[in-house]
């Protein structure tokens, strides 16, 4: 299982390998399903780290310091929108 200390990098290469080693189809059923599980949890994670940096980038910061939601409908820049 992936451990908190590794960074998205780190795990994201442990998925590559194991999804690596799926399509190879070298490996005996019970180890491909210890696998396939491995890698299911280390491809949500990745997932929710994703997300947070999405949602993390997706913010304006505005004069005073506070953030505001991007609008995803309305890409233009803060000006374009007055």
């Amino acid at each position: 299982m992936a451990s908190k200390k590794n960074n998205f990098e780190e795990e994201l290469k442990q998925l590559e390998a194991i999804v690596t080693k799926l399509e190879d189809g070298n490996v005996p059923l019970a180890d491909a399903l210890d696998q396939f599980k491995e890698g299911v949890v280390l491809a949500r994670s990745l997932e929710k780290e994703l997300t947070a940096a999405q949602e993390t980038v997706a913010k304006l910061v505005n004069p005073d310091g506070s953030t505001q939601a991007l609008d995803p409908q309305n890409a233009g820049t803060p000006d374009d929108n007055y």
